[in-house]
């Protein structure tokens, strides 16, 4: 695989999972929500609530993915609210290296069906894995001066799972690891 076709990859993976939405119309995102529990069907589980909270940083890890990618200077993201060690770097490499080639994106990722597959509260550091099915098909990069489209193979994925990985720290919930799996869904 060529460093390009490698870059690419992970731009279109980072890219896919960094918004939780599709658009609303005027270009911007619209945030898929999902109705808060009432108190009474809250589950008293710890695991339970542990997993709920990981999938819900996990969408606002793509909330804030989407900000950082739509503006050329990243600053309307809080990137590390949501994210740390290698999707951090990974993260925010990517953008920057698509805003140095005048590139923004418009549009919306959609996460959707995100699963905890794998939970550990045991370890030093309680982890969960957050299988879901990354749709960025709405979310399109376009030249940053025009908003023109930019041109994009016509067999690339749009619609593909991706499985993360994320650690409780004592601030909360923090994606640490992207894996697209290059298989449709």
């Amino acid at each position: 695989m060529t460093t390009m076709t490698a870059a690419s990859l992970t731009l279109c993976a980072l890219v896919a999972l960094s918004a939780c939405g599709t658009s609303d119309g005027d270009g911007e995102a619209a945030v898929e929500t999902s109705p808060a529990p009432s108190a009474s069907s809250a589950s008293s589980d710890p695991q339970e609530a542990a997993k709920r909270e990981a999938i819900a940083a996990y969408r606002g890890y793509w909330q804030e993915m989407e900000k950082l990618y739509a503006d050329e200077s990243g600053a309307g993201a809080n990137l590390k609210k949501y994210a740390a060690s290698a999707a951090l770097k990974n993260a925010t490499a990517d953008a920057e290296r698509a805003h140095d080639h005048g590139r923004v994106y418009s549009g919306g990722v959609s996460i959707v069906n995100p699963a905890v597959t794998d939970y550990d509260a045991k370890g030093k550091i309680p982890n969960a894995t957050v299988s879901s099915c990354l749709d960025i098909s709405k979310w399109q990069p376009v030249a940053a001066d025009t908003k023109k489209p930019v041109t994009l193979p016509s067999n690339r994925l749009t619609k593909y799972l991706i499985v993360s990985t994320l650690e409780k720290w004592p601030e909360g919930w923090r994606v640490i690891r992207d894996e697209p799996q290059d298989k449709p869904c």
